[in-house]
């Protein structure tokens, strides 16, 4: 079975559209969402709208809770702050509804675990592999030999013997069944790693492989819905420097 793996979408409509088309040509029997539809960029309905048509299985990021209204975005930076209030405003009642019935975890393949920030708290960043370890206590017990995650907007690859978080920005990772890992596809509407290209992964569950992949997109027309909204232009400036 091949699963795609997405997270981060941040209202980039333009992200989205260009990694579907990607993940369509790969053709996955199952695409699988971390979080976070909303935040940053100017598009928060229309990437919302797009999961939903998909009926992807989908995680509550921390910005779609505060979209919803369930998590006070007190702790952001004053730009998500912005971006937050902007899209509570403008995200229509249904899928303010839809997004707040999201799951907090997801179990799938049977010993593979989907959260958004961390197993132990969707806030939780997973930057290096001393996070990645920390987590594992919350694994313990559960079967899960794999835990993707996203929240970090960094592609990241930790196991927990072997590899302390040398990441390809793109190609196949093999996966052990005698070793737990934690992967980070990356961000699809706002990458963190220095690649402004918007990524997703893709997972095959036969030959336990992870494929880092990325897919470029028209950055212009995002950044240019961001300064039209009256959003922050650091917002826009982010996207082209990927960080």
């Amino acid at each position: 079975m091949l699963i795609a793996i997405i997270s981060d979408l941040h209202a980039n409509l333009e992200a989205t559209l260009a990694v579907f088309k990607r993940i369509d040509e790969r053709k996955p029997d199952r695409i699988i969402c971390l979080g976070d539809l909303t935040g940053y960029n100017a598009n928060p309905n229309e990437v919302v709208d797009i999961i939903r048509e998909r009926e992807i299985p989908t995680i509550m990021g921390n910005h779609d809770a505060a979209v919803c209204g369930l998590e006070d975005p007190w702790f952001f930076r004053a730009a998500a702050k912005k971006a937050i209030e902007w899209q509570y405003e403008q995200i229509r009642d249904d899928n303010r509804r839809w997004l707040a019935s999201c799951h907090e975890q997801i179990v799938f393949n049977s010993d593979c675990l989907g959260v958004h920030g961390s197993p132990s708290n969707r806030d939780d960043y997973i930057i290096d592999w001393l996070d990645a370890v920390r987590q594992l206590e919350y694994l313990n017990g559960r079967d899960i030999n794999i835990c993707f995650f996203g929240h970090s907007h960094r592609a990241s690859f930790f196991s927990e013997k072997g590899n302390t978080g040398t990441t390809p920005a793109e190609g196949v990772c093999q996966l052990s069944p005698m070793n737990r890992y934690f992967i980070n596809p990356g961000a699809t509407g706002q990458p963190r790693d220095r690649d402004p290209r918007a990524a997703f992964g893709l997972f095959d569950t036969d030959k336990r492989t992870f494929e880092f992949c990325r897919a470029e997109y028209d950055i212009d027309a995002c950044a240019l819905k961001i300064m039209q909204a009256g959003l922050p232009i650091e917002l826009a400036r982010r996207l082209f420097k990927g960080k």
